[in-house]
């Protein structure tokens, strides 16, 4: 399809962060975007609240007359991997002919003829994009950036410029997505075992990262994380450069340490790969914790550096950063009580969050509620949970969000609980968790998961406050 061409977009799962930057792109080019969700969301009613007309029954009657009645090739229809070949509405548009699109094939068309810089890795990938459209931004460079979280400082996760050259994208490895994506400069954060309902072995997994990397254009970047261990010697007519937060490389931070509630350090930037030469700069203040989020940091200092950005203008945006909804988002910060919300649902991700919590507020008493999500995720990485889960001092489990799967025997949050070391454990029902948090005695609250928990952040502060 000819995107400009068309004169209606629907979009079946408008509401989840992906779809609704897509909703947010078409609404500002002037198109009647529309769509169905099943539950009306913050950001659902947003939408609604800029001009996007949604629905939350499933039935056709629900779809609005015009679209039922436009030419198949006046409409894009777009779909989110959670919907099923099977929905109602999906049979509905097959069924009249339309062609329906992977949200990730309508990123690769936007991105066909942009300079395009795509973030991809296991964790990292909303915090480091988001960074970096800051950094850009705020040094005068606009870029028109697709966000996987709402960014604090635009309360969006779509930025735009008039200027839609430039282009930041998230690049999802979920059902090998990112192959859509054909970027100028590519970041690999991380790259750890996810999605083996997809790729069965991490090799198949490294492989589809390898296919990735294969796609970035003539004379284009890689940006890699120092660890990641795949050898990309084979790309010609590539620069490949290496960034950390733990040891040197092309890129990398030193002198890490936390102060008022802060990170802080020093970045470093070899301007030539063949020389010693560097520059640098001192005593960066960071508001998000964690040595993960500093090597995001990194990893969005370096591209903004290649593209021609001062180091003091770099820093600037990296201490004016105000952060993302649902990444470390402190929600309640006193003497006798703090609340952390977080997005974490990998088991590395889980640990790094729990740490930088306890580094953050030491010697305090951290109690995590953790929603595992999906049903193959908390099967394939049960012992890892487990031993991420078992730092906290209190643990309460909720039970497993399906998202698009069905349950798997023998699965459950039953089983996990019962891999937790923690003296402290308890399961707890999604409708239950306020009131079970309202009888607690709450030192440090860590909210973790990327299901529905987040319709509980709101009620839970109030509760606590």
């Amino acid at each position: 399809m000819d995107l400009n061409s068309c004169k209606y977009v629907y979009l079946i799962g408008i509401g989840g962060i992906g779809m609704s930057a897509l909703a947010r792109y078409f609404n500002s080019k002037g198109l009647c975007v529309y769509g169905y969700d099943k539950n009306k969301s913050e950001i659902s009613v947003d939408l609604e609240g800029e001009g996007m007309k949604i629905h939350y029954i499933l039935s056709k009657q629900q779809i609005p007359i015009v679209i039922q009645n436009a030419l198949p090739e006046e409409i894009l229809v777009v779909y989110t991997p959670a919907i099923s070949k099977e929905n109602l509405e999906y049979r509905f548009f097959y069924e009249k002919g339309c062609v329906l699109y992977k949200r990730a094939e309508i990123l690769g068309m936007i991105s066909e003829n942009k300079f395009t810089i795509a973030i991809s890795g296991t964790h990292g990938k909303t915090t480091t994009s988001t960074i970096l459209a800051h950094i850009l931004y705020q040094a005068g460079i606009k870029s028109t950036a697709f966000l996987g979280g709402i960014s604090k400082n635009y309360n969006s996760n779509l930025l735009l410029s008039e200027n839609d050259n430039l282009l930041i994208v998230e690049a999802d490895e979920y059902d090998r997505s990112f192959l859509y994506l054909k970027p100028d400069i590519a970041i690999i954060t991380s790259l750890d075992s996810d999605h083996m309902d997809i790729y069965q072995t991490k090799e198949n997994m490294k492989d589809a990262y390898i296919q990735f990397c294969s796609g970035i254009k003539e004379k284009g970047v890689l940006l890699v994380e120092e660890s990641i261990n795949i050898d990309f010697n084979f790309l010609e007519n590539i620069s490949k450069f290496t960034y950390s937060s733990n040891n040197e490389a092309d890129f990398y931070a030193n002198n890490i340490y936390i102060s008022e509630e802060k990170m802080k350090f020093n970045l470093v930037f070899r301007e030539n790969k063949l020389s010693d030469a560097c520059v640098k700069s001192k005593d960066i203040s960071f508001i998000l914790p964690g040595i993960h989020n500093v090597s995001n940091v990194v990893a969005a200092s370096a591209i903004s550096f290649y593209l021609g950005l001062e180091l003091d203008n770099i820093v600037k945006g990296i201490e004016s950063f105000k952060g993302v909804n649902r990444r470390f988002d402190i929600l309640i910060n006193t003497n006798n009580l703090v609340f952390i919300d977080d997005y974490a649902h990998h088991p590395e991700e889980v640990k790094a969050t729990i740490k930088a919590t306890k580094n953050f507020f030491p010697n305090r008493d951290i109690t995590v509620v953790f929603q595992p999500h999906l049903y193959s995720r908390t099967k394939n990485h049960a012992d890892d949970f487990a031993l991420s889960l078992s730092l906290a001092n209190q643990l309460i489990l909720m039970e497993v969000y399906p998202a698009r799967e069905t349950p798997i025997p023998g699965v459950s949050s039953e089983m996990l609980l019962s891999l937790c070391s923690n003296i402290n454990k308890e399961i707890c029902s999604y409708k239950d968790l306020p009131g079970l948090l309202k009888q607690k005695e709450i030192d440090v609250l860590l909210t973790l998961g990327a299901g529905d928990i987040s319709n509980l952040v709101a009620p839970i502060k109030q509760i606590l406050n």
